[in-house]
């Protein structure tokens, strides 16, 4: 790829509304042959084979390129990145710099072979304050350019925050994921602590789900973790922070909440999942899926990893005394 430039210098022999190539640029559109004629006639070619960059970040700018033929690429992070537009005969470069006084913001590089009409800066100055008409095709070029900018920025944010989303939340259920856990469940401990709030961890997990997997398949399988995430959302209450803690377990911290409550609200989650209890034993029965859930109440001295142990803890209480049911 060549990095360099290749200019024709030689002033243009003929008035520029002789060249047919004149009548697409944006620039000179309306604009009387008249009150520009001599800026132009003094103004000079440029020409570019595919790959050669014409603008770059680090190296500052004194013309806008208007383009007669061929067309350019536009890079944002570097010259090698896939090309961000594209911009094709009758367009122009490097106004906003000059413009702006300051480096172009991007890479600019031919697509192909290219052939420019360069206006330097005092030049663009002139004919601004010349031709109206010049002032007002500049103008609605940087509109142009500054809306295209805007647009991409808003643009980017909506991916940023999708990208975000993603890393927060799980692709199956939809809840938050794990990464989100450990962080914003330790910041609501932290809140309770400095406000002195109660606090309740619970546990959850599928019973069975590895022979449920094994006899039903995996779509199943993910379905059933579907189902038991979609009564999380249902019957925990708005306030409460839900989210996948990994396979088939749940984690839920209900902030502002004492053991009894907290144990009022699993047995609501665990009865509408799985009925009563002792109805449901494993998958065999065909009688669907159920869930064991143990609940830990926050002590001055928990963290949440301790906390998490706890209620883990009383989930395995809970699978001891014949899963399907509730323990602290």
């Amino acid at each position: 790829m060549k990095d360099s430039v290749t200019s024709d210098t030689q002033s243009m022999r003929q008035p520029y509304y002789a060249d047919s190539r004149f009548a697409a640029l944006r620039l000179l559109r309306g604009v009387s042959p008249e009150s520009i004629e001599l800026h132009l006639e003094d103004s000079e070619q440029l020409s570019l084979e595919a790959g050669d960059l014409l603008l770059a970040p680090d190296t500052p700018n004194i013309n806008v390129y208007a383009i007669l033929s061929g067309s350019l690429t536009v890079h944002l992070i570097s010259e090698h990145e896939p090309p961000l537009i594209s911009l094709k005969q009758g367009s122009c470069a490097g106004e906003m710099s000059i413009i702006e006084d300051s480096a172009p913001s991007a890479w600019v590089k031919a697509a192909e072979k290219t052939q420019l009409l360069v206006l330097d800066q005092e030049t663009v100055w002139e004919m601004i304050n010349t031709s109206h008409s010049f002032a007002r095709n500049l103008l609605s070029i940087l509109s142009e350019r500054l809306r295209a900018d805007n647009e991409l920025i808003a643009d980017s944010e909506g991916v940023l925050r999708q990208y975000e989303r993603n890393a927060m939340t799980d692709a199956l259920t939809d809840l938050f994921n794990r990464h989100w856990l450990e962080d914003m469940f330790r910041r609501k401990l932290q809140r309770c602590e400095i406000d002195g709030e109660d606090a309740c961890m619970v546990m959850l997990d599928v019973d069975f789900f590895k022979k449920f997997n094994d006899a039903h398949g995996h779509i199943a399988g993910d379905h059933a973790l579907c189902t038991v995430a979609d009564a999380l959302r249902q019957y925990f209450r708005p306030t409460d922070m839900i989210a996948r803690y990994g396979g088939d377990e749940f984690a839920v911290l209900l902030p502002d909440t004492l053991m009894d409550q907290a144990l009022e609200i699993a047995e609501r989650v665990r009865a509408a999942v799985g009925g009563n209890p002792g109805e449901r034993t494993g998958p065999d029965d065909g009688a669907g899926i159920t869930v064991s859930i143990g609940v830990a109440e926050r002590k001055a001295s928990d963290t949440l990893e301790s906390l998490i142990n706890n209620a883990d803890a009383a989930l395995y209480r809970a699978k001891l005394a014949g899963r399907n049911c509730v323990a602290h």
